[in-house]
């Protein structure tokens, strides 16, 4: 699995330590990724091409992490029929929720999925949750986590 299957891009290499969440995740489920730093507003040019090529590469989804503004899962979500998620960062005076609103409101046409606020390890398992539609390896890794969680919570003892 040398192709990258799932595309993180970050308006911001600043952003890197919020997606460390995601690349962990990916890691452990063995899901190949490439991340790449590309802005909607400084180069969006490179963002169109980057995302129009990257079906050739093997990308299936993309997630995509971006704060204040938050354009680029849009700009990527405008180039592409493959599904896109987006994190909205935690930056600048609104602490992110303008890149939430951002994220989320997207005009009919061009869907895009978002997640809670630096959710990097959601927008990672709902890309894999993607994949495992037609990946067997993936579907069984998910319920096995899925039953350990639900153990883990059993198991726990009365607080009172």
């Amino acid at each position: 699995m040398s192709e990258p299957t799932v595309a993180v891009l970050m308006g911001s290499e600043s952003d890197t330590p919020k997606l460390e969440p995601a690349f962990d995740t990916l890691r452990e489920y063995a899901v190949p990724f490439e991340a790449r730093v590309l802005s909607a507003h400084r180069s969006p040019d490179l963002v169109a091409e980057y995302v129009k090529a990257a079906p050739s590469r093997g990308t299936k989804v993309f997630v995509c992490a971006a704060g204040m503004a938050a354009h680029l899962a849009g700009a990527v979500a405008a180039n592409t029929h493959l599904p896109v998620i987006g994190i909205p960062i935690r930056a600048g005076a609104l602490e992110g929720h303008d890149a939430l609103l951002s994220t989320v409101q997207m005009p009919p046409g061009v869907p895009v999925a978002t997640v809670a606020i630096d959710g990097a390890k959601n927008a990672a398992l709902l890309a894999i949750q993607m994949l495992a539609l037609s990946d067997e390896r993936l579907a069984g890794l998910l319920q096995e986590k899925k039953r350990a969680m639900a153990e883990a919570m059993a198991a726990k003892p009365p607080i009172v």
